[in-house]
């Protein structure tokens, strides 16, 4: 069995195109905190750099730091993601979180990066806005 090369690295089993793909390239907007945080991770995974600086809280876009993003995801080879939990983060509402592990691989070193993220809704979209302590 070949395995489908343009599965979504959200691990959504959709094509990648018909998923995060189309709010990468514009095409859609998540209407989730939980398709943002998805959308995020495939961001990272195909380094999309410019998408990872646009969802980030407006406050915060200003001190992003694009070649640090950009080395995190030129060097890690990316394992998968797992939403663990969420809470709100629904179409009416204005906040809400995503709690997932993220998994890489970095110089043969293998990495897990287990976060509560706070994700908020401005002017109909949603974005990154801080990691949560569990």
């Amino acid at each position: 069995m070949l395995l489908n090369s343009n599965l979504c690295p959200c691990k959504s089993g959709q094509d990648y195109t018909q998923c995060c793909g189309a709010f990468i390239a514009g095409e859609k907007v998540p209407d989730t905190a939980e398709k943002l945080m998805r959308s995020r991770y495939s961001a990272y995974v195909k380094e999309e750099i410019n998408y990872l600086k646009e969802t980030l809280w407006p406050r915060y876009q200003n001190s992003f730091n694009e070649l640090g993003t950009l080395l995190r995801a030129k060097d890690s080879r990316w394992l998968g993601l797992e939403i663990l939990d969420t809470g709100k983060g629904l179409k009416g509402d204005k906040e809400g979180y995503v709690l997932f592990i993220a998994r890489s691989v970095v110089d043969g070193v293998a990495h897990e990066q287990r976060e509560k993220s706070l994700f908020r809704k401005k002017s109909g979209r949603w974005y990154y806005a801080k990691a949560l302590s569990e």
